[in-house]
């Protein structure tokens, strides 16, 4: 399955850049279109359902475009995976879209965990400090986790820089445990 939503998500990601559209805003609109079919059970089977005509997806479809101003390249994104009968994969191949355009705009994406709320000042300093460490800018999203009690657990991809009180506690009691 992993191939196959590469396959479309690099594909997609071609036009937005062969044409130059504005990834962040075509992202978005990708992301609300996965959204409101994880959110609308009857969405997922009208558009999955063999049953139903090609010609009566594509109609809501385009009413769903229409209504949210979405660009014709997302509209006929969806319609690609809605014709291929790929549709059910429209959040994996939507999440590989994302990694595909940040590793062509040069993005890195981190998870970064904290015990408490971070300011602006100190966004900025962590995301310099990891885009030096990546080598590239970096789009952050940001978690609380109160558990973890200071410090922060920092994730991109499947790499995970724990610099937490609770995993700096874990590491000593594992070396206590093993002399």
């Amino acid at each position: 399955m992993a191939s196959i939503t590469k396959v479309y998500a690099r594909a997609f990601a071609d036009v937005v850049t062969s044409r130059r559209l504005d990834s962040d805003k075509v992202l978005a609109e990708a992301k609300s279109f996965a959204t409101l079919m994880s959110e609308s059970k009857d969405l997922r089977e009208v558009w999955d359902a063999p049953s139903i005509p090609a010609e009566q997806k594509h109609n809501l479809l385009d009413a769903i475009a229409a209504r949210e101003k979405v660009s014709k390249e997302t509209r006929n994104f969806v319609a690609v995976l809605i014709d291929h009968r790929r549709i059910n994969l429209l959040s994996a191949v939507v999440k590989e879209f994302e990694q595909e355009l940040n590793a062509r705009t040069g993005f890195a994406e981190a998870e970064i965990t904290s015990a408490r709320e971070l300011g602006p000042e100190e966004h900025q300093a962590v995301e310099a400090e990891i885009g030096n460490l990546m080598g590239k800018k970096v789009r952050a999203h940001y978690l609380r986790d109160a558990s973890i009690l200071g410090g922060a657990i920092v994730k991109i991809g499947s790499t995970i820089y724990d610099g937490s009180v609770k995993g700096q506690l874990e590491k000593i009691r594992l070396q206590l445990a093993g002399s």
